[in-house]
């Protein structure tokens, strides 16, 4: 059985469904990267970032190095800098002392020097003390799930971490006594700690309403498991519409899907017509819809027209034969005919996509070298996002070389219209201890309280300023927010790095989402990882909890969300197309055992977006709040395979007919063989489907970050072509970076665009 690993794009997500591996004896060590990221001639900032690579926690780190010249101490942050002559010495601040192995911090100085400024010859870490990690958390899957009286219902519990002792988890129920739970107690072993253990959710024949069962075991983090019992159907379908209710502009549509509560038992016909109210608003698509026992789950989507003068409410009937009808509301609104903002439902439709000048730029000069490329030159015809991913990008210029946010939406405007606004999209990336389980792309504001306050006060203050100045123009403004950030406080509580960015990343997010959506024609889009990270379902399962404390906490709550984005920046496929079935046996074992897999059964981001979709809906989200999948990287092309390559090995038949190349799954940075996905698309699988548009989050060609070499010490390890990552029990792999280059994050890379336009798929 081969262990779940421990993967990230950008970070590293706990697995479940793993035997346990044989203990070594833990070791300390620590290392420290020098780095020079600003010099002014007379003074530089150095930057120290240090990373625990031993096997055991630490309690601290010092580090030490010597100059060869005249750099005297001006201030430092993160850390107490002192120096003695020429030698520096740095010891670690109170809050990011204590590494978990792999775990990194930063600090950093200003200096004053004359002449040249030669960076150390070498630099020392020492650590200090080790620690033994918690226990760790009892995992629930699922975390909710419905009984129909008479019936049974199941769910699972597992360990994060293994005891040191056989450990006892005891189940205790509160609320309906009609759902009972069996057994009522499991034992978990040093072995088997993470192997899922069952437990069976009965209901009595009378009972309705909700139980809640509360599992603990000693030094374990509680989990709680919500059942609810239902009465039944007796086998008869219940009939079900999303949204009960909209408003839609004269002269546009809407979308309502319909499906069914369980199956069939033969097909149905169901048809939706307007029963009542306005006639401006009648039913374009859809009247007729067919279920089968195979499809009635699939919501069909049925089209609401409005004409261009009707106005009011209007009734829509929704009907099947020995079915019991069920209702929806259309209301039709006037539409605007000057300086108006209506906050959409979906931002994509009907808005023309602004096309950042700095990117275009790019992507012309890099297809004129190569001969006037049309194919390379197509790309810079689709939209890319705009990343703010250090405060001096608001303003732009200077050293970004970037045009600054406030030309960026005044270009936009100035090509948007009442009838078809511009449609801009931004990436927020500027958090407190950014990227808490990586190295590439580390943000310059620290985790600290203090950072908070300037993350809050000269970014995320700054930028919406400026979108406001801009909010009743014609543009439409797609913010990401904050990517890598929340799915590392799902699974990365382990690196002290993260649990101490927690609490900053939490509170930063819930203040930017409250800046950001009072004004009307900005939508927000949280970042969730992808399915080679929180796809587990250990991780899925804990992801709404997360989520929910910093959208509850927003003065708006779940309005100051339009939705989701899935892989951004990364390179997950959307569809593995001949890879559907993740527990169909290969060899007598099932195809989600494979190396590659790690017994993660979400292949791909369709099935992770709609799996996690239907997991936050079920916690309390609105149905209404979708995912785009950032496509700019995931195409894996030319071709794909389309038939079946039979084999008798699991692995074999992964490697055989999978389309994502990477060696890792959790491989992220630069990764060869890599192709364009497919090009941004409002709607991409219709109106009914989780998922709202495919767009490129990350623009192609732009690095995903450097490496440490002989001549700069700056960058991240997992970017090293030479370099390995590993999946947290033992195995090794390449990184699957690009070999030959090392370019700086954020940086075009021109041999990465090329391969990017030679694989893309669909072909450019």
């Amino acid at each position: 059985m081969v262990l779940a690993a421990l993967l990230a794009a950008l970070g590293l997500a706990v697995a479940s469904g793993a035997v346990a591996v044989p203990a070594v004896a833990a070791t300390s060590s620590c290392a420290a990267a020098y780095s020079v990221p600003n010099d002014w001639g007379s003074g530089f900032t150095a930057s120290l970032a240090v990373t625990n690579n031993g096997t055991a926690a630490i309690t601290g780190w010092t580090v030490t190095y010597t100059y060869a010249g005249t750099q005297t101490l001006s201030s430092g942050w993160n850390g107490t800098w002192t120096q003695s002559g020429k030698t520096v010495t740095v010891t670690n601040a109170s809050y990011n002392g204590a590494l978990a192995a792999g775990a990194s911090a930063s600090a950093g100085a200003n200096f004053n020097y004359t002449g040249t400024n030669a960076a150390p010859a070498s630099v020392t870490c020492t650590p200090a003390g080790s620690v033994t990690p918690p226990p760790g958390s009892i995992n629930a899957t699922p975390a909710s799930l419905n009984v129909t009286q008479g019936s049974t219902g199941t769910f699972t519990l597992a360990l994060s971490s293994a005891p040191t002792a056989n450990e006892t988890v005891s189940i205790a129920a509160s609320g309906n006594t009609g759902l009972t739970a069996s057994p009522a107690s499991l034992t978990f072993t040093p072995a088997n700690f993470s192997a899922p253990q069952t437990v069976t959710v009965t209901a009595n024949a009378t009972g309705t309403g909700t139980t809640t069962f509360t599992a603990t075991g000693s030094g374990y983090t509680a989990a709680t498991i919500t059942a609810t019992e239902v009465p039944s159907s007796n086998g008869t379908p219940s009939l079900m519409v999303t949204p009960a209710s909209q408003t839609i502009t004269q002269g546009t549509t809407g979308t309502v899907g319909i499906s069914l509560s369980s199956a069939p038992s033969s097909n149905v016909t169901v048809s939706v017509a307007r029963t009542s109210g306005n006639t401006g608003l009648s039913v374009t698509a859809g009247s007729s819809l067919t279920f089968t026992p195979a499809n009635f789950a699939t919501a069909q989507s049925v089209t609401i027209t409005a004409d261009s003068a009707g106005s009011g409410a209007a009734t829509f009937t929704v009907s099947a034969s020995g079915l019991t009808s069920v209702t929806f509301a259309a209301t039709e609104a006037a539409a605007c005919t000057s300086n108006c903002t209506t906050h959409v439902a979906d931002p994509y439709t009907g808005a023309k996509p602004y096309l950042n000048p700095d990117f275009v730029k790019e992507v012309q000069a890099q297809a004129s070298a190569d001969g006037n490329s049309a194919a390379e030159a197509a790309v810079g015809t689709y939209q890319t996002a705009i990343w703010l991913d250090q405060i001096a990008a608001i303003n732009g210029g200077g050293t970004t070389g970037r045009t600054g946010l406030q030309q960026q939406l005044t270009n936009a405007a100035a090509q948007g219209t009442t009838a078809i606004p511009s449609l801009v999209e931004i990436v927020v990336y500027d958090l407190p201890g950014r990227d808490c389980a990586a190295l590439a792309s580390n943000g310059e504001i620290p985790a600290t309280a203090a950072g908070l306050t300037e993350y809050e006060s000269q970014y995320i203050d700054p930028i919406a300023s400026i979108l406001s100045q801009f909010a009743s123009s014609p543009i439409r403004i797609v913010a990401i927010i904050e990517p890598d950030s929340l799915p590392n406080v799902v699974t990365n509580q382990s690196k002290s790095a993260c649990a101490t960015a927690t609490p900053y990343y939490e509170t930063g997010i819930t203040y930017a989402l409250n800046k950001l959506h009072a004004i009307p024609n900005v939508y927000n889009y949280l970042d969730i990882a992808h399915s080679a990270w929180l796809g587990w379902p250990s991780n899925m399962s804990g992801t709404p909890a997360v989520y929910n404390t910093v959208v509850k906490n927003t003065t708006a709550g779940y309005a100051s969300i339009d939705g989701f984005i899935s892989d951004t920046a990364n390179y997950t496929p959307t569809q593995e197309p001949l890879l559907t079935n993740p527990t169909l046996s290969v060899g007598g074992q099932p195809v989600d055992s494979a190396t590659f897999y790690q017994y993660n059964p979400t292949f791909d981001e369709l099935t992770y977006d709609t799996q996690m979709y239907n997991t936050l809906v079920s916690a309390g989200f609105p149905s209404s709040k979708k995912f785009l999948i950032d496509t700019s990287r995931n195409g894996w092309g030319p071709t794909h395979p389309t038939t079946i390559t039979a084999a008798s090995d699991v692995n074999t038949y992964v490697t055989d007919n999978k389309i994502d190349k990477r060696p890792f799954r959790g491989d992220w940075c630069n990764q060869n063989n890599a192709g364009i996905g497919a090009r941004p698309t409002d709607q991409p699988l219709g109106g009914s489907s989780p998922i709202l548009a495919y767009v490129w989050t990350k623009p192609p060609g732009e690095s995903d970050g450097d490496y440490p070499t002989s001549t700069h010490s700056h960058g991240d390890p997992h970017c090293d072509p030479s370099g390995t990552n590993t999946d947290g029990n033992g195995g090794t792999y390449s990184t699957g970076s690009i070999p030959g280059f090392d370019v700086p994050a954020g940086q075009w890379y021109a041999a990465e665009f090329q391969m990017l336009v030679k694989n893309a798929f669909p072909a450019l």
